[in-house]
């Protein structure tokens, strides 16, 4: 029956685990949210990067990949896009920061402008935010052919290509969730406090522009 090559997979979920470990900006994303809006803000962080990853894994399989490598320029106007966004998240981060008085409970009351208002402005974000940054297909270009069968029997690159994909995305969003849950566990005990919520805040605004300048200047 046609397959994918056991030890390839076993050695795929293997280095993709360990991808996953390492900090990233979507670590990164999915940790500020969970400061600012707790564990479940980062748990649906989570889903969103994931759902972002499953787009891509679904455009790079059927051909996508292969365009933004022949037009450089489309993969310029997309990451500049991106960055823009970013850019958008850190200005309303900070001024949703600085419309809290100093003795306003903004756990009970966040700010209108605030991204933790709601659980699905979070995950919008988050897909966007992945959405935004291209060169997570031109990894996949360059990371998955490695563990592709070429053997007799082997299922087609295509499904091949879907099916690790899929690993992927499973093994991200086990140790994204599980990131999102503690990070946003420790924030919970400190975000009663008015005056830390706001330096939180600003804290996330900084980190949401310092992925934008990241972006920005990621040129290949």
């Amino acid at each position: 029956m046609p397959s994918v090559e056991p030890t390839l997979l076993v050695a795929f979920v293997a280095a993709v685990t360990l991808l996953s470990v390492a900090p990233g900006p979507d670590m990164l994303f999915i940790v500020t949210h969970a400061v600012v809006g707790g564990r479940r803000a980062g748990v649906v962080a989570a889903l969103g990067t994931s759902t972002g990853l499953a787009v891509h894994t679904t455009a790079t399989a059927f051909g996508l990949g292969a365009l933004l490598q022949a037009a450089p320029a489309v993969l310029d106007g997309v990451r500049i896009l991106g960055a823009l966004f970013l850019l958008y998240l850190a200005v309303t981060t900070w001024r949703a920061s600085r419309q809290s008085g100093p003795g306003e409970d903004t756990t009970a009351h966040p700010a209108p402008g605030t991204p933790r208002r709601s659980v699905r402005r979070v995950y919008l974000m988050a897909v966007l935010t992945n959405l935004a940054n291209p060169k997570i297909i031109l990894f996949y270009l360059a990371f998955f052919p490695q563990f592709l069968s070429t053997r007799a029997g082997s299922w087609p690159a295509t499904t091949q290509f879907l099916v690790l994909g899929a690993v992927f995305i499973a093994v991200a969003l086990m140790v994204d969730a599980a990131t999102g849950l503690l990070a946003g566990a420790m924030s919970e005990r400190v975000l009663r406090t008015p005056s830390v919520r706001r330096r939180l805040d600003r804290v996330c605004a900084a980190v949401f522009g310092g992925l934008a300048v990241r972006l920005a200047l990621d040129v290949r």
